[in-house]
């Protein structure tokens, strides 16, 4: 597909209303995923799906170069209360287009793809294209891109596409959710008997509260810990034997979740038991020729706190995309066409200036 901007500012236009129009909720992406599928083979590209994920490779194939993944998601969340244009629809207002999924993360997806469609067959990129519009990404479901990494050539290196304002997010905070049950002896309320399980728990609580992971971040800063949900008790006048919390735990790249974990263990009297430990914090180092081709450009490396694909992917990535991740989830979703137009310049500015090093 070689195309001139204007024509590919309108393709992205075009694609990104469509696929705005089907509904794509996590574990329902069906549509959506034949949609992506139907576009490459409509371009020429030769796509594979496997569930509700579609890929294609670049046409031009070396072996000796590195692999460069182009990836984001087209399943979004429910729409929640207070839209005052309909979720379902493409709703145009001046040079703003409304609609689910239009920020997070359907302008950066309609981006890529127009990309990668437009340097395929380049056999002057220092890097092999890969192309994948993935699923489950809202639930971090396993039916998403950790279940086709298996499938796909070896992948050296990853641009996420989840809006970032299209400056570099260099890093990316994990999560861990721990469940905590504190012990106790029950006995009557009215009488000086048995251990109240919710003041053992108090005493957990606030040792987490306090406690402070000495590796602090440049980029994400501390590890954060939160108790978010406490639960014990079967009537006023019976001593709790138990007390379970939960633990909302943001990781930075500078600790594993089994690490923290650990750290975590001897800091209370409770039961810990990690959920999973699959989500975990990511960073790229600056000198990554991906990174270095942004900062070229003068964009701005950060951290993100939210969470992306990013944390099921075990080789470097960038999270990098159209749109501001503060209007993911919100009521009348939005994406200015200025956004989408910038964001097919830089990736295609930033694809295009890559240097691997020579040995």
């Amino acid at each position: 597909m070689n195309c001139s901007k204007a024509e590919l500012l309108e393709n992205a236009v075009k694609w990104l209303s469509e696929i705005i129009q089907i509904p794509s909720f996590s574990k329902e992406e069906d549509h959506t995923a034949q949609w992506f599928f139907d576009c490459l083979e409509n371009q020429g590209a030769k796509p594979f799906r496997s569930g509700n994920n579609v890929w294609a490779l670049s046409s031009v194939w070396d072996p000796n170069k590195p692999t460069l993944l182009l990836n984001s998601h087209h399943d979004t969340v429910k729409p929640v209360s207070g839209w005052t244009f309909s979720p379902f629809e493409a709703t145009w207002v001046d040079d703003t287009i409304f609609g689910l999924g239009s920020n997070d993360a359907g302008a950066s997806l309609v981006c890529l793809l127009c990309t990668f469609l437009q340097l395929r067959t380049s056999e002057h990129l220092e890097v092999n294209l890969v192309f994948a519009a993935t699923a489950e990404e809202e639930i971090s479901g396993s039916g998403g891109i950790a279940s086709i990494l298996p499938l796909l050539p070896p992948i050296d290196m990853a641009i996420v596409g989840e809006p970032t304002t299209m400056q570099l997010a260099v890093a990316e905070k994990g999560l861990m959710v721990v469940d905590a049950v504190s012990k106790g002896i029950s006995g009557h309320a009215a009488r000086n008997e048995g251990v109240n399980a919710i003041y053992e728990a108090m005493k957990d609580i606030e040792g987490i509260r306090s406690f402070a992971f000495p590796k602090i971040s440049d980029f994400l800063g501390p590890v954060k810990m939160s108790v978010t949900q406490i639960n014990a008790g079967t009537q006023h006048n019976v001593v709790p034997d138990k007390c379970s919390f939960v633990i909302d735990i943001r990781t930075n790249e500078l600790y594993t979740n089994e690490e923290v974990f650990e750290i975590l263990k001897p800091l209370v009297k409770a039961d810990l038991k990690a959920r999973s430990f699959r989500l975990k914090s990511s960073g790229i180092s600056l000198d990554h020729p991906l990174v270095l081709s942004g900062l070229h450009l003068n964009l701005i490396p950060f951290g993100s706190p939210t969470l992306s694909d990013q944390a099921l992917m075990p080789f470097p990535s960038l999270k990098l995309g159209v749109g501001d991740s503060a209007r993911s989830h919100t009521a009348d979703e939005f994406i200015k066409i200025k956004e989408i137009e910038n964001g097919l310049s830089l990736y295609h500015a930033i694809i295009t200036g890559i240097h691997i090093p020579k040995n």
